[in-house]
This record gives structure tokens, C-alpha cells and sequence, in this order.
């Protein structure tokens, strides 16, 4: 899967969870200051996210997620393993 392709899905993601505008959506926004996203909320992307690889995400590698870009990086990375 492709940076777009996983930013496509990402973008509806946040659209159908988050109610958020994805014309706000960047590789560059920042989840917490831009999407106003909290603690709860990422942990309800991280279960979106595991349904969308089929693969667990560990606590860990998500901690150091901030930005769009930095979920899309962590979705090729669950991809590639």
C-alpha cells in the first residue's frame, strides 16, 4: 500500500471516527494541536488502525506518533512486517 493510499484511508478514518473536516488533513498535522485528538481518541485510532492492517499495534510504537505522517510511517512499517 502506497503513502496516498494509506493516507486516503487514514483521512476517512478521522472523517468517520472523528467527525474531522479532511481538508484540514496533512502528512504534516499534528493529531493532538491540529485535530485537537486526546489520549482516548488515539487510542481509538490505534484499534482503527490494527483493523486496517490486521496487526497488532504494541503501546510502544505508537507512543512517539504526533503527527498524520508519523501514523502513515507506522502503517507501512506494520505492513512491511
Amino acid at each position: 500500500m502506497s503513502e496516498s493510499e494509506i493516507l486516503e484511508k487514514l483521512k476517512a478514518i478521522f472523517s468517520d471516527t472523528f467527525e474531522i473536516d479532511i481538508q484540514n488533513i496533512t502528512l504534516e498535522t499534528h493529531l493532538f494541536q491540529d485535530l485537537d485528538l486526546d489520549s482516548i481518541d488515539a487510542v481509538d485510532l490505534a484499534i482503527k488502525l490494527q483493523t486496517m492492517t490486521g496487526k497488532r499495534i504494541k503501546p510502544e510504537d505508537f507512543k512517539a506518533v504526533r503527527t498524520v505522517g508519523d501514523v502513515v510511517g507506522t502503517v507501512r512499517t506494520l505492513l512491511a512486517a
